[in-house]
């Protein structure tokens, strides 16, 4: 059977050798028939607030964080529609922030396939660096007493609107709302904080999950520390199309973009798969292994124990340049050796929180790797390397039977299996 996953810019044709095959998509919904105009009628009659126009001032300082480049918000149309609608705020008023995270920085080519030549040259714009406390300043406490930096421009600002997308996330629950501030614009010790191993490790901290979520909840709570004025949220189909949009009042617009994910993305499943074929989406998701977990993650909702994931994943990127991932992997003998050392008391390393994920999947099954990372780096990684998507499924299904069910999920995690016996939300 010929499937065609989302792999790298291309994508990639796989000739399946196997008619039992279950192909779990998200719905597709259309794309909006005018996206400019749908944009427009969503900030002037938002979720829970006043029209965006009127809370900002000409002569206020205004912070716009986007997601960076691994997260495909299509921020060169969406930047223009919204100065177009503060069109009486100076351009020299506005501070575009890219939200890294934890991630690197992006390089200035990066900056202008994001947002487009006329709003790099237009617009001043900042790469969040969570690692630089020079760039940081003080946004508050939490409840337990931890203070909390972020970007120094973003703390600074008279106003602030949060822009993402909507889609259901490995940890919490859905990306948007407060995400694209915390971790987005936070420092280095919070997201290691916001990361520990017993919120990750926690059985809420899962897919489309908001409720009773510690993920979410430190998310919300860290990330409304500072007044976020406007929330322009908007769901994507496999095109990169806009589906919906959901602005205002970052809670209201967040939850109610989420019910509308949950409902095109989620997909029940009556039964476990021996073998379960997934991706990242493509780029830019499936740049390295570090962001290619969560594929991973979505497959093991619905594998068989002790099964196996077949995750198609370009990772041209290798493992992330800040190398605590790699070395997590590297330096431990098994995925056990992985979980007892991150388990410890008092141990905490940066990334150690994706090195946790891998290790929980693979103590679930098994996970064999088509990407373009070197074989003997996939089986350092704990990894089966896999040359040829075809053939490995066909040694799978000669070991356990020939006409063994296969699940395959070729938009990765834009698509969130679940069984259908246990709960979503």
């Amino acid at each position: 059977m010929m499937t065609h996953l989302q792999y790298g810019k291309e994508g990639l044709q796989v000739d399946l050798p196997t008619t039992n095959v279950t192909v779990l998509a998200p719905r597709f919904i259309p794309g909006l028939p005018d996206e400019r105009a749908e944009f427009r009628n969503a900030v002037r009659s938002p979720i829970g607030s006043k029209p965006l126009r009127e809370l900002i001032s000409a002569n206020e300082r205004l912070a716009v964080v986007i997601p960076d480049i691994t997260r495909p918000l299509p921020s060169d149309r969406l930047l223009p529609w919204l100065f177009a609608e503060l069109d009486h705020v100076p351009a020299e008023n506005i501070v575009i922030i890219n939200g890294t995270g934890s991630h690197r920085i992006n390089t200035h080519p990066e900056l202008e396939s994001m947002v487009g030549g006329d709003v790099v040259s237009k617009y001043r714009i900042v790469n969040h660096n969570a690692h630089d406390p020079s760039t940081l300043k003080s946004a508050g406490r939490t409840a337990d007493g931890r203070e909390v930096f972020m970007n120094r421009e973003y703390v600074e600002a008279d106003r602030r609107i949060v822009m993402g997308f909507i889609e259901p996330h490995f940890i919490a629950g859905f990306s948007g709302g407060y995400k694209g501030i915390f971790p987005a614009v936070a420092d280095i010790d919070s997201i290691m904080h916001y990361h520990r191993a017993d919120v990750v490790g926690h059985p809420r901290s899962n897919w489309g999950l908001l409720e009773g979520n510690p993920t979410q909840q430190q998310v919300r709570a860290n990330g409304s520390l500072l007044p976020v004025d406007f929330c322009i949220n908007v769901t994507l189909n496999r095109s990169r199309d806009i589906t919906g949009f959901f602005c205002g009042e970052v809670i209201a617009a967040h939850e109610k973009g989420c019910e509308f994910s949950r409902a095109t993305a989620m997909v029940p499943c009556s039964h476990p798969y021996p073998i379960v074929i997934t991706t990242n989406s493509g780029y830019p998701l499936d740049q390295n292994l570090y962001q290619a977990v969560k594929g991973m993650s979505a497959a093991a909702q619905i594998v068989q124990g002790g099964g196996l994931i077949i995750a198609a994943s370009k990772c041209n990127d290798g493992f992330p340049g800040h190398g605590n991932f790699k070395k997590l992997l590297f330096d431990h003998g098994s995925p056990q050796a992985i979980l007892d050392t991150i388990l410890a008391p008092g141990f905490s390393m940066y990334d150690q929180w994706e090195a946790q994920l891998l290790a929980m999947i693979r103590l679930k099954s098994r996970v064999g790797l088509y990407s373009d990372i070197p074989a003997d780096e996939v089986m350092r990684a704990h990894l089966e390397p896999v040359s040829d998507i075809r053939r490995f499924v066909a040694d799978e299904l000669r070991h356990i039977s020939a006409d063994s069910p296969v699940a395959v999920l070729p938009e990765g995690p834009m698509t969130i299996p679940y069984l259908a016996n246990h709960a979503t939300a």
